[in-house]
């Protein structure tokens, strides 16, 4: 090999080690990643279901600034606001 293509295959070793999965997070207490199907059960458990609708644009631009707003999850907000809309 080349001494060019020994330092790229260096490289492309040391890039595979920074995108480890936690290797940003040396140091500190990391949690440990939840999977999809782990996630799915704890939502379950919880008596919660995906529910997917198609919102204007403008419509999700202000769901998203009352959440930030609120500091919460969107999710959260959607649900408060459905709750808040059915109950009138």
């Amino acid at each position: 090999m080349k001494k060019t293509g020994l330092a790229k295959s260096d490289a492309k070793k040391l890039m595979g080690k920074m995108a480890v999965p936690g290797a940003a997070e040396f140091g500190k207490a990391a949690a440990a990643p939840v999977d999809r199907r782990e996630q799915r059960r704890r939502d379950q458990a919880l008596g919660l279901v995906p529910f997917a609708t198609k919102l204007n644009s403008d419509l999700v631009a202000r769901i998203n600034a009352l959440a930030a707003e609120q500091g919460s999850d969107v999710s959260v907000v959607v649900a408060a606001l459905l709750e808040k809309g059915l109950a009138s």
